[in-house]
Parts: structure tokens; C-alpha cells; sequence
């Protein structure tokens, strides 16, 4: 009869047991972490890293859209031209690069209105108007290069304030609890990570972007040699 009775008392303790050891896991499964959530115990340095990132994706559209479209010119241009020219038809070239509304159609639109002088002074004309042309794409590209920099570097900033904040509080309690640094430490670290992305998203857009006007710079180089050739051949 005693150890009967001993059953249900030892059953009761199991079940106490477990209790206690399924309560964490709950509790545990309560405190996940949300990506939202991290955001917002940044702290103000997450305000100018938000509006880094908002600057690099405007400027990045803006000349993406921009160079996409300089980009766009006609394969049958420089053809179209030489035509033209062949039959003595040097106002409706001119014409043809105006309609163009590229880089390229303005570049050799200034040689169209140069021919009659000198090779030299041509060349001269066409390289002026394509540096300017270059310059004009590139506009606010190394932005994203300066953001690419400054990001991370701000992002280790707000690290740096928050370790020194936690450390400040422990000294004024006089004693050092693990609980608080370890959880004020790691919403600290959400800064550096956010900067590190931010940095890396911007440079590789800055370069995506730089990639787009060498290929742009290439072609016009190429149809400015077309043109000078054009110009030097005989009867011309």
C-alpha cells in the first residue's frame, strides 16, 4: 500500500518537472527575433543610414533610366550617316544626329558642322563634345561610391556608441550582469550590419552603373574613329 501511494506523488513531481523545462522553450519561441523589430532598436543611427539608402536607390534609378536610354542609340546611325554623306547630303546627317537625341547623334552632329576645316580641329570638336557627353552620364554616380564608404563606417559608429552606453550602465550599477550586455550588445551590432549592407548594395551599384558608361564610351569612341575615317578617305 505504500508504494502505491508513492506513485501519484512521484507522477505529480514529473509533471511539475516538465512544466518548468517546457515553460522556457515557450518563452523562448515568444522572444524571436523579427527583422522589423531589429530595425527599430537601432537607434538614431539607423535614421542616416535609412536615408543612405535612400539616396544610393534614387540616384541609381535616376541613372540607370538615364544611361539606359543614351544607350538606346541606333546600329544603323553611323550607316545611315555615311550614306548621306557619300551623296553630298551633309544638312540631312546633321538632321539624323539632331533626331538622335543621343550622346552619340551630338558628338558626331558637332563633326558634321565642322566639316570643311582642318582633320585636327574636327577631332578636336568630337572629343570636347564626347568628354562633355561622358561627364553628363557619370553625374552623381560617385555619390554611390562616397555612400559605399560612409555607411559601414557609420554603421560602426552606432556599435561603438552602444557598447560605450552598456558599459557606462554597468559601471553605475557596480556589477556586471550578462544578461544586460549580451542582450543591449547584440541590438548594438544591428547598425554595423545594417551599414554593411547599405555599403555593399551601393558599391555594387556604383560599379553596375560605371560598367554601363565604359560600354557607352566604347561605342562612341569606336563611331568617332568611323567618322574621322569617313572624313579622310578620298573625294571627301
Amino acid at each position: 500500500m505504500i508504494t502505491l501511494l508513492q506513485v501519484p506523488t512521484d507522477t505529480g513531481s514529473l509533471l511539475t518537472d516538465t512544466a518548468n523545462l517546457v515553460k522556457p522553450a515557450v518563452t523562448a519561441a515568444q522572444e524571436e527575433l523579427h527583422f522589423i523589430d531589429l530595425l527599430f532598436k537601432g537607434g538614431w543611427v539607423m535614421i542616416p543610414l535609412a536615408l543612405l539608402a535612400f539616396l544610393a536607390l534614387i540616384i541609381f534609378v535616376e541613372r540607370y533610366l538615364t544611361i539606359r536610354k543614351a544607350s538606346k542609340t541606333e546600329n544603323s546611325l553611323m550607316l545611315q550617316i555615311r550614306q548621306n554623306i557619300q551623296d553630298g547630303r551633309l544638312e540631312s546627317a546633321i538632321a539624323l544626329c539632331r533626331n538622335s537625341n543621343s550622346p552619340l547623334g551630338r558628338m558626331l552632329e558637332k563633326g558634321l558642322r565642322r566639316i570643311g576645316r582642318p582633320i585636327k580641329d574636327i577631332e578636336a570638336a568630337i572629343e570636347n563634345i564626347g568628354k562633355l557627353e561622358v561627364s553628363k552620364l557619370e553625374k552623381n554616380i560617385s555619390i554611390l561610391g562616397i555612400v559605399a564608404g560612409i555607411a559601414p563606417m557609420l554603421g560602426f559608429v552606432g556599435t561603438i556608441i552602444g557598447v560605450i552606453t552598456i558599459f557606462h550602465d554597468v559601471s553605475i550599477k557596480g556589477a556586471i550582469e550578462i544578461g544586460t550586455i549580451s542582450g543591449g550588445l547584440y541590438t548594438k551590432m544591428i547598425t554595423s550590419a545594417t551599414g554593411l549592407i547599405i555599403g555593399i548594395m551601393a558599391y555594387v551599384l556604383y560599379h553596375i552603373l560605371n560598367m554601363m558608361v565604359e560600354r557607352i564610351i566604347l561605342k562612341m569612341e569606336t563611331d568617332a574613329l568611323e567618322f574621322i575615317d569617313l572624313l579622310e578617305e578620298p573625294g571627301k
